[in-house]
This record gives structure tokens, sequence and C-alpha cells, in this order.
């Protein structure tokens, strides 16, 4: 396990070479477009209630009565009237539906639906989702769904043996949303200004985008027509020309480099051993001393048996007496010095050399980091 930490930090290391070494023609920085967005433009969820139909008698059970009224309304709709009593049918199961409709959605789209059994349903697989009106948060209909459901697994089962693989009561529709609203929204607010939106939060990003967006549009701008009102935003307002045609104005927004303010963080994962850190993760000065306390307890079960008795009382019986040892071996304690401004890497190179488990890994970082040493975020998976 501490060869594959080592050999980690060397492709990281040899990474950073290749890339430093290699040309590029691109300006520094990220594109705003993987570090911001413009405000409006957004996801929006939908959900709806609907059936599966044509199931092999693996939907839903006499006992979900949500599915049997259901079959009831829709034969009511086609003018067949049952009694309750009388719908006894496993093909048929009570599903959600939910899907998620983008931004600039446009009437006649297609998205995809995913659908999950709410009832005792075993699997979906052969169903057909009979037409499901998605609603949203406002209880307003932005899309229909239909169509055959795409299922990753299955399940049988007969004679007390099963067979399953992944969840067969989960499905997918592609393409089984019909869009019936359009979600072109317009960008711009009333007062000639466009937001756009970091994703996450910084004073020191906000303001360089501002620099950044100050510096594609002009010196000419008035100071305040491009402004970082709070680490989340940037608010850039628009001239008469870049309001009419913002199409151009977005672009021109979404190509602007920018260096941005990251916050130094190093990812642990106890389980698999793995370590990954930037490369402006430093150390402080501190020494590490790593100790070795290995317990062991071993326990004997003994038989104690009345012998030579002719005739035993009530309470003569025989017992079973438990020996316990325990025996505790502490190895020797080893120490690593840390000169300043080293990295992690050199942490974990230093603990390779003495045969340091993954655990003891991420035991001495959260020492360090508690210690104010690891000058960074320390994550824990």
């Amino acid at each position: 396990m501490m060869k594959a930490l080592t050999v980690l930090s060397v492709l990281l290391s040899t990474l950073s070479l290749t890339v430093a070494a290699s040309p590029s023609n691109d300006a520094p920085g990220v594109r705003l477009k993987e570090l911001a967005r413009i405000e409006g433009v957004r996801e929006n969820y939908l959900t709806g209630y609907g059936l599966v139909v044509g199931l092999a008698g693996t939907g839903d059970t006499s006992r979900s009565k949500a599915t049997s009224q259901s079959v009831m309304n829709v034969l009511t709709r086609f003018g067949v009237r049952l009694p309750s009593l009388d719908v006894h049918s496993r093909n048929v199961a009570a599903v959600m539906v939910t899907g998620t409709l983008s931004s600039f959605r446009n009437i006649g789209d297609k998205i995809d639906v995913n659908v999950s059994s709410i009832g005792d349903a075993r699997s979906l697989v052969g169903g057909t989702l009979l037409v499901t009106p998605l609603t949203g948060a406002n209880d307003r209909v932005y899309a229909l769904a239909q169509g055959a459901l795409t299922v990753g697994g299955y399940r049988y089962d007969a004679y007390g043996n099963l067979l399953q693989k992944n969840h067969p009561t989960v499905g997918l529709v592609p393409g089984g949303g019909l869009v019936e609203v359009s979600t072109a929204d317009d960008l711009v607010s009333q007062g000639g200004s466009l937001y756009v939106l970091l994703n996450d939060p910084d004073f020191t990003t906000a303001e360089r985008l501002a620099e950044a967006l100050s510096a594609e549009f002009g010196p000419n701008r008035s100071g305040s027509d491009i402004t970082a009102v709070g680490p989340d935003r940037v608010v850039l307002r628009l001239t008469d020309g870049e309001r009419r045609d913002y199409v151009k104005t977005v672009q021109r927004i979404e190509s602007v480099r920018v260096v941005p303010d990251n916050v130094a963080r190093v990812v642990v994962n106890e389980r698999t051993g793995t370590v990954v850190a930037g490369g402006d993760v430093r150390l402080a000065a501190a020494t590490v001393s790593h100790g070795d306390l290995k317990v062991s307890i071993e326990t004997d079960y003994i038989v104690s048996q009345p012998l030579l008795v002719a005739r035993t009382g009530n309470d003569v019986r025989t017992a079973v007496v438990p020996q316990v040892r325990i025996n505790a071996d502490e190895g020797s304690t080893q120490s690593i010095s840390i000169a300043e401004s080293s990295t992690v890497m050199d942490l974990i190179t230093a603990m390779n050399r003495i045969n340091a488990s993954p655990r003891d890994v991420v035991t001495v970082l959260q020492a360090l980091h508690r210690a104010g040493s690891l000058r960074a975020q320390l994550i824990v998976q």
C-alpha cells in the first residue's frame, strides 16, 4: 500500500513537470466558463407520478392500494369501470418520474427522465411508462413523459433461488420527456446589467475577475460599470449595443481568462491509501514521532470435571474456566524531522522509509493539521 503512495507521488511530480515543460499557446489562467456562470442560467427539477405497464408479473401486489386506485382511474378515462376488488394485475407498477429542465429549452425539445418504483414491484424490466405530466416547484406542467424503460439490471427468482444485478426497480427513458413550456429567459436585468456568479465564492478571485472583464471590454468604461459586488458575483453594466447582441457579449465574457485564488487542500483516502495534495501545499517545521504498539490477547478454555465422586450433589457440575493472556509489545519509536517549506510529498517519502501504513499517514497528517504545521485544508474520505 505504501508503494502505491510512493508511485502516486512520483506520478504527480512527473505530471507537473510534463505540463510545465510542454509548450502552450493558451493564455495563462482558466476560462471564466469553468469558474462561473451567468445569473439566470440554471436547471429546474421536475417530478411526476405515473404508471409503468407491460411488466411480466413483477409489478406491484394487491397490497399497494395506490397502484390499484391508479389503474382504476386510468381505465375510467377510457370508459372502463371496474370495482376495486377486481383489480389484481401484477403487470403494473406505480412510479415516480423525475427529470431536469435546463435553461433555453424550447417547446418540443426532448429530455431524459428517470423512473423509480414506489411500491413493492420486483422489477421494471420490459415496462412502458404511460403519459405522465412533469411539474415544477410551482405545480406548473413543464413536460410530458412517456416511453419504454431502459433498466440496467435484472431480478429473477424461482423456488427460493434469487439472481439479481444492480437495481431493477429504477429505469431510464432516453428522450422520454417532451418539453411543453419554453425556458428561454432574458439574462439581462431591467437596469441593463449582467451578473456573473462564481461557482466557488472567493474575494480575491472575484476582484481578479472584475479586473479581467475590465481589460476585455475596454479601459474607457467607467469604474462602476464592472464591479465585484461580493465574493460570489461581479456585475457588468452593458451598453445599448451589448444589450442588443447579448449572445456575443456572453461569448466574450466566457472566453475571459482568470487566475483563481485556490485554497490549498490535501485529500486523504484512508481505505485506499491515496493522498492527493496541490503543488502549493507547504509544511512548517515540525518533528513527528512514530511508534508502534502491538497488543495480542489469547484465551484458553479449560474444562473442570469432578472426578472420583460417586454421588454428586445438585450444585456439582462440569465448569468451563477461561484463562486469558495479554501480551504487549511496543516497537522502537522512530522520528521524522520536517524542514521549513517541505511538501506533503517529502513527508510521504520519509514515512515510506519507516514502513508506515496508510492509516499512520492519515494520523500524522491530522496531527500536523492540528499543530498548525500543515498549511492547507485536510479532507479525509
